[in-house]
């Protein structure tokens, strides 16, 4: 027993950092409001969600670890095609993940230090160039080793404010208070933008793959085996807090018609607010670091992997442009990523939501036709058949497929007739 957890520890980075980068807006955001606003029966689509796209992501460790190839490579083994639709993601994602959570981050940071006569755009200016130099020089072993301890002290702080609000229980309900509808255009919306990134977007199954290589770098490959089961660890953790989340949205707020607010800054300001109002106001401080420390990470390993992963589909699309073996092309991507967001950030300002209903939106949509092509790696001759997903994991993916294909097509039928 004791040798497996010193396996499971020694293997743990691409599986935590998948939970670090996922803890984020879906959960601290997202999940929150779903509570706060629809109440419990919001446990079912996150559930869902989780349940639904775990293949998604398993398959993209699956391939890395008996390929040693990125998922990447493996669309381009598949076609070009492929490989330029997933290429297309990316490039979305650039102009709108990065963008909406440097702005929550950014929102955090000017509610715990109380700047507010500094603009957002400034702070999320300064965070652009703080993490970017962080990555250029500490690379992925400093971002795996940091974030060991960020993951784990958010675990700890989470379960004990959990604890509290379900021990002091519910928040007492507004007289006639009606739960507003889910099934209208602005709750399947909302739907939407929460399994869009619940965990996380599913484009990001790449990122692990990538993570997973640069670690094999430095330490020798784990088996299949360790390999999902590091990874299991980190997927599992993202998905028990959302439900934390959940529960002080839905025990706090839920029932209050207390509205989340759009903008950075006063959602920033809420959010803690609602922590500290049951554990106490000398905890506000604590409250504020942790929320601040989960951005913090998010941004850090969002903008790592879309780097590594816009540069590995630039080499494997256009070989000519030779950035194999270019160390400086790395800290090139990580810069124009920071200069681009920035701009989106400045030109959205501190309005947090149309960014972050654009990019789960997007995550949402293209969310069953990635799971397909992860599906088609692990099923293609690269793989040996004893290595290939069994029956049951390949029907759940299917089943995933359709889920989240006949739900966008509902979406699209209600906005347009």
């Amino acid at each position: 027993m004791l040798s497996k957890l010193k396996i499971l520890l020694k293997n743990l980075g691409p599986g935590l950092l998948f939970a670090s980068m996922a803890i984020g807006t879906s959960h601290l955001v997202l999940s929150t409001k779903a509570g706060a606003q629809y109440g419990w029966v919001m446990v079912i689509p996150i559930l869902l969600a989780n349940v639904f796209k775990y293949p998604f992501f398993e398959f993209g460790v699956r391939y890395t670890n008996v390929t040693g190839k990125t998922l990447t490579e493996g669309y381009l083994n598949r076609g070009k095609t492929y490989l330029w639709f997933y290429g297309f993601i990316t490039l979305v994602s650039t102009f709108t993940i990065l963008a909406a959570l440097y702005t929550v981050t950014a929102g955090l940071f000017i509610n715990l230090l109380k700047i507010s006569h500094v603009s957002i755009d400034m702070i999320a200016l300064a965070l652009f160039c703080f993490i970017s130099i962080l990555l250029i020089v500490g690379k992925y072993r400093f971002m795996e080793v940091s974030l060991k301890f960020i993951v784990s002290l958010l675990f700890i702080a989470l379960l004990a404010t959990t604890a509290v609000v379900i021990f002091k229980g519910s928040v007492e309900r507004i007289p006639d208070f009606t739960p507003p509808p889910l099934f209208d255009n602005v709750g399947i919306l909302f739907l939407i933008s929460l399994m869009g990134w619940m965990p996380t977007t599913v484009e990001a199954s790449s990122w692990v793959s990538l993570w997973s290589v640069e670690k094999w770098k430095t330490q020798a490959k784990p088996s299949l085996s360790e390999s999902l089961q590091e990874f299991r660890v980190g997927y599992y953790t993202t998905c028990l807090l959302a439900l934390f989340f959940l529960t002080i949205g839905c025990m706090t707020l839920y029932g209050t018609q207390t509205e989340l607010s759009g903008n950075a800054v006063t959602f920033a300001d809420q959010i803690v607010q609602l922590f500290t109002a049951h554990i106490g106001p000398w905890a506000y401080i604590l409250i504020s670091v942790a929320a601040f420390a989960t951005m913090f990470s998010t941004c850090m390993t969002a903008h790592d992997a879309i780097a590594r992963v816009s540069i590995d589909i630039l080499e494997l699309g256009l070989p000519r442009l030779k950035l194999s073996g270019n160390k400086r092309i790395f800290a090139v991507g990580v810069i124009v990523l920071a200069l681009v967001n920035y701009i989106v950030v400045s030109s959205f300002s501190a309005n947090m939501g149309q960014l972050v209903s654009l990019a789960t939106f997007v995550s949402f949509v293209v969310a069953p036709i990635v799971g397909y092509m992860n599906l088609k790696n692990v099923m293609s001759d690269e793989i040996p058949q004893a290595h290939r997903p069994k029956k049951g994991l390949r029907i759940l993916t299917y089943a995933g497929i359709l889920f989240l294909s006949l739900f966008s097509v509902y979406y699209f039928y209600i906005v347009v007739f």
